[in-house]
């Protein structure tokens, strides 16, 4: 007997030994092709790019994962209990493999062997780290041999707290949410120091299957999960029985948080931005980099370059009449269902999208888009409205504008048609007829001494149009561009009491005869230069240009950025070339600095995922700024290393002579502020363009207004007379709380006394005088010398307006002595 115990002994332990060598075997041939978990040391996953205004206030965020990386030291201790207690409770005493849990999960699915049950897993947060990060998701038995060992490996390597800190930055929650930043984000919009124990309880839940415990489409199961969750947080002792009753009480409270822009009015502005950052860095940076970007815009003036842009739209389009509906849709009793599904204009929120249930002569009785709830659900809340004949009278009008051809609202609208309208009053029942004006436009606002753009409106609405009209769209900038012939004549020797021949003149080339004309039509003879940009006078602009040579106006207009490569060609003179606003407004930024050169920027700062600047708009040298302590030194200075493009002298004389088209010239009686202002009206042939740039001596700003497949807007529809206002709103709202200042003048220049008519020195008493500012060396003529008088002799008039006008009438450029 002894001897068969001995022999079954021996045949066993030759078993074992032979169980032991194969499965040794088998686990070096597991462990050969084990991926290197040394690489967690270096994680760095996808995260969510951040934009921000230039007071910090969040723009935009651009991501293809929704993630924000925590360390595990910003993490409550109370979020890490919901997920120890929903995974893992014995996370902190086991050595990466649970033994007790991975035996329990065997009985468990021996119990449901044969029951089409799901089998239990018993994966570790380290187990599920080495899955997540090192293995695939094959449910097969080598698969969770491997990762045993990589838990066992990993458990040696890393702090429990660093293994945590990367399972909870990992981990998928659906909805696009990739970690619990970005989660807490996601689902409540708040930060993870905000949660409350059932939100975090319900966050736990999700890793095991967010579709499963979806908020809208499953919302039972998700309460279930979410309260077994609650429970076993009491049991292991993270919260008190009362706070997990009092949890467990409470509705899910998923408020889903919307992507794209989160700063009211900065959809054209964050879209700038994005652009340009895929253009400088690539796409795999801004939507998996996790950028902190700071941009220059401030929020309020931004707020007022929309509001200013709305209203001169919204009263030019309505000024042309009702276009008709958005659409029609049937009237049933719940007509909420199909108004519901209209998209409405997620920036302009004054506006609600209603159908017309009724019209009468008295007025129209409306329903108003019920809004949707969680999961896509309609509200079952049917709020109505009252459009009353007076408030929709602008409609009558035909679609051109001309001639009334409704007397009533039965005249324009009909049950069923799906239209815009705006609540009168804040919480009452009267509203006004609204439609998206076809007329569109664009408007910069710059820091002239920094080229900090600060604000951007791109159209009426982002939603409407994506198309950015301030930086995409290439327009005739017309008169508006006038400033760059006036500044390259006033450093090559002209002054701005310089007589210039205003009249007919023609020029033939190729056997084409060109006769540019004023707007308006006429003439009025010999004119000073400013009085020549300040009522914007074509024929004269066209003689200076052609007397100076185009080559010379090509290249002030390249110096200054208008143009990258400008025709030579003399009607170019009058800005039939192509820019946009941006580009105006930097280039006339340079007339308001004191010539120095600007490069426009949107953005200030970027910094990388851990907080290094890599780029910095700011690149003006300052020696000592950094110094760790005073020690009587001098004060820094910030050298400005700006390029000097324009005489600062001749960059006063422009701004003095834009001065006097805000209180004489196109734009007389538009412009209404209370301090200095330069500036200059543009309209382009047939008026497909209107426009007005100018500035302030701390603030420069830019307006177009037409339509985006170029038409005439009206005779009439000038840059004074439409873009003009739009200004000077907008300036109104973005420099009331500023104190006023003064546009610099240069040390040297001479102020002398002039006739506005004859440019000549002016003596004491003599009508229609004005103070003209000239450079050293240069001053009001000794005679009556008009450029471009060849063939025309001199109007009794001008000879009579001065003394000295009845000297020798010379033609020549004059002004340099």
């Amino acid at each position: 007997m002894i001897r068969l115990i001995g022999y079954l002994f021996g045949l066993a332990s030759v078993l074992a030994l032979g169980v032991a060598v194969v499965v040794a075997v088998y686990l070096n041939g597991m462990t050969k092709d084990l991926p290197n978990y040394e690489v967690l040391a270096s994680y760095a996953p996808p995260v969510t790019t951040r934009i921000h205004a230039g007071n910090g206030a969040l723009m935009a965020e651009y991501a293809r994962e929704r993630r924000l990386f925590l360390p595990i030291q910003a993490i409550p201790d109370r979020v890490k209990a919901a997920f120890l207690s929903a995974e893992d409770k014995n996370f902190y005493n086991h050595p990466g493999v649970d033994i007790y849990g991975l035996g329990r999960a065997i009985l468990v699915n021996l119990q449901n062997f044969g029951s089409g049950r799901r089998p239990v897993g018993a994966s570790t947060i380290t187990q599920q780290v080495a899955k997540n990060f090192l293995l695939s998701a094959d449910q097969t038995m080598d698969r969770k041999i491997k990762e045993a060992i990589l838990s066992f490996r990993i458990e040696q390597t890393y702090s429990k707290d660093k293994i945590l800190e990367l399972y909870l930055n990992e981990i998928f929650f659906g909805m696009n949410a990739y970690g619990i930043a970005g989660a807490a984000l996601t689902y409540f919009d708040k930060s993870v120091t905000e949660l409350t124990v059932a939100e975090t309880a319900y966050l736990a839940a999700l890793p095991k299957g967010p579709n499963n415990y979806h908020p809208f489409r499953r919302e039972a199961a998700a309460i279930e999960r979410r309260n077994w969750v609650i429970d076993r947080m009491v049991e292991n002792g993270f919260v008190t029985q009362e706070e997990g009753s009092a949890a467990k009480q409470q509705p899910l409270g998923v408020k889903i948080r919307r992507t794209g822009s989160y700063l009211f009015a900065s959809d054209y502005f964050s879209e700038e931005v994005r652009r340009q950052i895929i253009e400088k860095y690539g796409d795999k940076a801004l939507y998996e980099g996790g950028l902190s970007v700071r941009t220059s815009l401030d929020p309020d003036m931004q707020i007022a370059a929309r509001k200013a842009l709305q209203s001169t739209l919204l009263t030019y389009d309505q000024r042309r009449g009702f276009r008709g509906p958005i659409k029609q849709i049937p009237t049933t009793p719940d007509w909420g269902a199909p108004l519901a599904d209209i998209p409405a204009l997620a920036d302009v929120p004054e506006w609600k999208v209603a159908v017309v249930l009724d019209v009468s002569a008295d007025g129209v009785d409306i329903g108003l888009q019920p809004a949707k709830e969680g999961g896509g659900k309609v509200a079952a809340e049917r709020l109505r409205g009252r459009i009353e004949p007076d408030n929709m009278e602008w409609a009558y009008r035909s679609a051109s504008g001309d001639r009334k051809s409704a007397k009533s609202p039965q005249g324009v609208l009909a049950p069923g048609d799906v239209i815009y309208v705006e609540p009168l009053e804040p919480k009452g029942n009267s509203y006004r007829l609204r439609q998206l004006p076809k007329v569109q436009g664009g408007l910069v606002a710059m820091d002239p001494h920094t080229g900090r753009v600060l604000a951007i409106s791109g159209g009426f609405s982002y939603s409407q149009s994506e198309f950015n009209r301030a930086t995409q769209a290439m327009r005739q900038p017309g008169s508006s561009f006038k400033p760059f012939v006036y500044a390259a004549a006033l450093d090559t020797g002209y002054t701005p009491a310089s007589v210039i021949m205003d009249a007919p003149i023609e020029f033939v080339s190729g056997g084409q005869v060109w006769r540019p004309q004023n707007y308006g039509g006429g003439s009025a003879g010999p004119q000073t230069l400013r009085m020549g940009i300040e009522k914007s006078r074509n024929l004269m602009t066209v003689r200076l240009a052609n007397d100076m040579g185009m080559n010379l106006v090509a290249e002030y207009a390249e110096r200054f950025g208008v143009y990258d490569k400008m025709n030579p060609v003399l009607a170019m003179s009058l800005g039939s070339g192509e820019t946009t606003v941006l580009r105006m407004v930097s280039a006339y930024a340079v007339f308001a600095n004191g010539g120095k050169q600007i490069k426009p920027t949107l953005i200030d700062r970027i910094q990388d995922r851990h907080g290094k600047t890599i780029f910095r708009h700011e690149d003006r040298i300052c020696e000592g700024c950094n110094a760790e302590q005073f020690s009587g030194q001098e004060e820094p200075t910030v050298v400005d290393n700006r390029q000097q493009v324009l005489d600062p002298m001749t960059a006063y004389q422009i701004t003095s002579m834009m001065e006097g088209v805000i209180k004489r010239g196109t734009a007389a009686g538009k412009i209404k502020l209370d301090r200095p202002v330069a500036g200059k009206t543009g309209t382009s042939n047939d008026e497909k363009d209107a426009w007005f740039v100018g500035y302030t001596p701390d603030l420069v700003a830019g307006v177009y207004i037409g339509f985006d497949n170029p038409a005439p807007l009206g005779r009439g529809s000038t840059g004074g007379a439409l873009a003009a206002p739009v200004f000077n709103d907008f300036m109104q709202m973005a420099t009331r709380n500023t104190p006023p200042g003064k546009f610099f003048v240069p040390e040297g220049m001479s102020f002398v006394p002039v006739n506005r008519t004859t440019g000549m020195f002016a003596l004491e008493g003599e009508p229609d005088t004005i103070i003209e500012a000239f450079k050293p060396g240069t001053g009001p003529a000794d005679s009556l010398s008009i450029i471009g008088m060849d063939g025309y002799a001199p109007p009794e008039e001008i000879l009579k307006a001065s003394p000295q006008a009845n000297q020798a009438v010379t033609s020549g450029a004059g002004g340099l002595f």
